[in-house]
């Protein structure tokens, strides 16, 4: 791999172009993936928001959920914001029996913990391995890590969030090795911190 590394968007729903832009400000050369001899192509891997279920039957239908956990299994770097932390979840609570995880991350997720679209929130974290103040977070349906095992670091949580009924710190970000996870859309804002972060651990992994 040369300085620059090649990252793909897993390009089936969700903020696609968003991703693309913001991986390719923080140094990458980005490109979508809908097919595995695309996926062949990369060194690292993002799996935008969407919807969970939905893109866990499109990854079967396009043939790309195999060849993507083998290449994961075999230490693909990986970043999954919203839907794409609960796609690298070993396990998803209050999912579709059907769907199908990717097993990157030792970690069980809760879908739609915080709510409904009308529940959606912004809030201001301090993220672990992000210099430079709090990162500015935006919430949609989001999940939450419910549990997470002993290889996993905790990068980020909120807690006091309207509507949820109690103040617990709720986990929102982690990383295993070279796999990372926000619950939320760090695309949707003009800071490309955390997606610089994910380029790094591509270098580093390579």
């Amino acid at each position: 791999m040369s300085s620059v590394p090649v990252i793909g968007v897993l390009a089936m729903q969700g903020a696609v172009r968003e991703h693309v832009a913001m991986l390719e400000e923080a140094g990458a050369r980005a490109m979508p993936v809908r097919r595995p001899g695309e996926l062949s192509e990369v060194d690292g891997l993002v799996l935008p928001g969407g919807e969970s279920t939905t893109m866990s039957r499109l990854l079967e239908s396009f043939e790309l959920l195999e060849p993507l956990r083998a290449r994961i299994a075999d230490g693909l770097p990986a970043f999954g914001s919203c839907a794409g932390m609960i796609l690298l979840a070993r396990q998803a609570l209050d999912g579709r029996p059907d769907q199908q995880q990717l097993g990157g991350l030792d970690v069980v997720v809760r879908r739609n913990a915080f709510g409904r679209q009308v529940d959606s929130f912004e809030a201001d974290l301090d993220f672990a391995e992000v210099p430079g103040g709090p990162v500015r977070a935006v919430f949609i349906r989001a999940p939450w890590v419910e549990k997470a095992g002993d290889g996993v670091e905790v990068l980020a949580t909120v807690g006091g969030v309207p509507g949820v009924g109690d103040d617990t710190a709720r986990i929102v970000a982690v990383r295993q090795g070279a796999v990372l996870a926000t619950a939320f859309h760090p695309e949707l804002t003009p800071d490309v911190r955390v997606h610089r972060l994910f380029v790094d651990l591509v270098r580093q992994a390579a």
